[in-house]
């Protein structure tokens, strides 16, 4: 088994919108290319548990111009993953500096990139259906229980779920 990050459920929390402005606020003063930044993941959707790690998708018109802010961003408490296995991604990272918990993810995409619709509609689909969105839940839950100390193993195994709800929530957003 590999080892790694604790998976670690939480019943939803009103508070993570809360946070996640603060950060979105945060980073947006500090980082002049950011140019929009949404709550997307499990904490975005109410009524159901998540990891209590916020994510955050940043949008910036250029992935350059953002790169080139790489220091602000770190100057924020962030580790810079770069890419990080995905193309047309910047990642990065905020811990908690005494716990070392995750406190968010923060995933930027250049205006247009497809990624951005996509996590977009996949989050506003799970809110406007409830019975899907407790769907997800258990499919959380369960891969959490097959992988409760590899995060990685827990996503890897929620991705075909997920890749073909993501499908259905396009074809319901399109018009």
């Amino acid at each position: 088994m590999r080892k790694g990050r604790k998976v670690s459920l939480a019943a939803h929390d009103p508070g993570w919108v809360e946070q996640a402005g603060k950060e979105s606020a945060k980073l947006r003063s500090a980082v002049g290319a950011i140019i929009a930044v949404h709550h997307i993941g499990s904490t975005s959707v109410p009524s159901i548990c998540a990891k209590p790690t916020i994510d955050l998708l940043g949008i910036v018109n250029s992935l350059v111009a953002f790169d080139q802010n790489r220091s602000a961003i770190e100057q924020t408490g962030y580790r810079w993953r770069g890419e990080y296995g995905l193309a047309g991604r910047r990642y990065c990272v905020l811990d908690d500096p005494d716990s070392g918990d995750r406190i968010v993810n923060l995933h930027c995409y250049e205006t247009g990139d497809p990624a951005i619709e996509r996590h977009i509609v996949f989050r506003d689909y799970l809110r406007a259906h409830p019975q899907i969105a407790s769907q997800y839940e258990r499919v959380k839950k369960r891969c959490a229980e097959l992988h409760p100390c590899d995060t990685q193993s827990y996503s890897e195994s929620k991705a075909d779920w997920i890749v073909r709800t993501e499908r259905d929530a396009l074809k319901w957003a399109s018009p």
